[in-house]
């Protein structure tokens, strides 16, 4: 261990499109919406995460929030390298240091990305100091935190629904045999509740509060066994323009996404035809799990599990699956040099 390596730090990294997460010292340190808020005038950052997540919606002219990520890629290069610094920066065991160490950082990214995309993310962490910046895929990283070891000649296979896209992934062998990223997730699910909203009740909603509805009563089917209770929503009249509140059951929340859920098995079915035989097999035994925020969807585990006729399973704590797996990639990078990406 020389000097450099002293003043070195590690942390891991999950950019997501809604959420972008950091471990520092197997700790989970940065848990915060992808989000900045920036000053027109100025130009400077007022707010990022949680503090810019709240302002979403209610700005004036002179804020702007900004989700630096679209689909799971950097979409604004430099918001995105200023949300980055003042996440690093508010790392409490960091913030003591007298001067800004020398990162060595593990950062995850979707498996349908171009060489562009990827070379982006790798200067935005250098720009903050990553002296040694590797890559992971997600799907890679979502196995790893649910504890699959991924080094096995065993198939697994992984459905990771984020903000911006739904990996899916065969995985054996340390490796992708085969993959799907589509780029419906959380997003499009709180964009179909907005649509829903506005053409079955004539009530205009935000995004946030479309959010906030998938999470308390979304749902991927109409039967559930325990239903959650019907939701008042408040928003504005199309017909009159005034503030209003209707009463919105899972029910209807589950017509609303049916056609982005349809799309999302799809992919699975299509993932599963291009599978090698001898991995099939190796499915059929093990099921198939789910990560990432949009497995929590009340009733999506079912409906896959029917659609494919394989046990589907849910990851515990599926919102930090990513982000842990990555933290064990970075324990352990001479073990996984090979599914990591310089």
């Amino acid at each position: 261990m020389g000097f450099f390596d002293f003043l070195t730090e590690e942390i891991a990294m999950d950019l997501g499109t809604a959420n972008t997460l950091i471990i520092h010292n197997d700790k989970v340190v940065v848990d915060s919406p992808s989000i900045v808020a920036r000053d027109r005038i100025s130009g400077k950052i007022i707010a990022v995460g949680q503090q810019a997540n709240l302002m979403q919606g209610k700005t004036h002219e002179n804020i702007k929030t900004i989700r630096p990520l679209k689909d799971g890629v950097i979409a604004d290069f430099d918001a995105s390298e200023k949300m980055i610094n003042m996440f690093i920066k508010n790392i409490p065991a960091l913030k003591r240091k007298l001067f800004q160490p020398a990162l060595r950082m593990v950062i995850c990214i979707p498996s349908g990305i171009t060489e562009v995309e990827m070379r982006a993310v790798k200067e935005s962490a250098e720009r903050v100091n990553g002296k040694e910046v590797y890559l992971i895929h997600e799907p890679m990283a979502a196995a790893i935190g649910i504890g699959i070891d991924i080094m096995e000649p065993k198939g697994n296979m992984i459905v990771d629904i984020g903000g911006g896209t739904t990996e899916i992934a065969v995985i054996a062998l340390g490796g992708i045999v085969c993959d799907k990223s589509v780029k419906i997730a959380g997003d499009v699910f709180t964009n179909d509740i907005v649509y829903y909203m506005r053409t079955q009740h004539n009530l205009y909603v935000g995004e946030a509060t479309a959010e906030n509805i998938k999470i308390q009563i979304g749902s991927a089917t109409e039967d559930l066994e325990t239903p959650p209770e019907e939701m008042s929503v408040q928003g504005r009249d199309l017909l009159t323009g005034k503030p209003k509140q209707v009463q919105v059951s899972y029910r209807e929340i589950a017509k609303a996404l049916d056609k982005s859920i349809l799309r999302i098995e799809d992919a699975v079915m299509e993932t599963l035809s291009q599978t090698p035989p001898e991995l099939a097999a190796d499915i059929y035994n093990t099921g198939i799990y789910l990560a990432g925020g949009g497995s929590m969807l009340r009733g999506l585990d079912k409906r896959l599990s029917q659609k494919t006729d394989l046990p589907v399973y849910i990851a515990e704590d599926p919102l930090r699956a990513v982000v842990r797996g990555t933290g064990i990639a970075l324990k352990n990078i001479g073990r996984f040099k090979s599914i990591l990406v310089r």
